[in-house]
């Protein structure tokens, strides 16, 4: 019983930094901000936001930004299911495995999209990356205590 209250938990607060990690900055370049949904720059009150290709990253590195946000959002969408199925007191052992498939693919692309960036001068590390790390081991830990559960009778 406690177990599968810790698993909830464990869930929605993967599922939550997972989704911030999406829309959170992962490099700071002064009023610039860089992440998988592309640049955010304001100078002198003007805001706009762009695409990655100014960076001069590869083709490669600009479509791992895509997977990155697109495996983030398929990985919080599962947990969040993962939770709810938890909550009514069932052992969603498919959807727990599926989780960790898209867990796995969000390591892959997020792994490549952080190491493959591309040197640029003056640019510090964002929230981003912590926030997606944070939600990758929060939720494997929550897929592995569902999987890890006995079916109640």
């Amino acid at each position: 019983m406690r177990t599968r209250w810790i698993a909830i938990g464990l869930a929605l607060v993967g599922a939550v930094t997972l989704a911030m990690s999406s829309i959170a900055a992962w490099w700071l370049a002064g009023e610039t901000t860089i992440g998988p949904f592309g640049t955010h720059h304001c100078f002198g009150g003007d805001c706009h936001s762009s695409g990655l290709s100014w960076t001069g990253g590869s083709d490669l590195w600009m479509r791992s930004a895509i997977a990155t946000r697109a495996a983030a959002i398929i990985a919080t969408a599962l947990l969040v299911v993962l939770a709810g199925a938890l909550a009514a007191r069932r052992v969603p052992r498919l959807v727990a495995r599926t989780t960790l498939v898209a867990l796995a693919a969000a390591i892959a692309t997020g792994s490549y999209f952080f190491a493959k960036f591309p040197t640029l001068g003056g640019v510090s590390l964002g929230l981003g990356p912590v926030l997606y790390a944070g939600g990758i081991v929060t939720g494997l830990v929550a897929a592995v205590l569902v999987l890890r559960t006995r079916a109640v009778p």
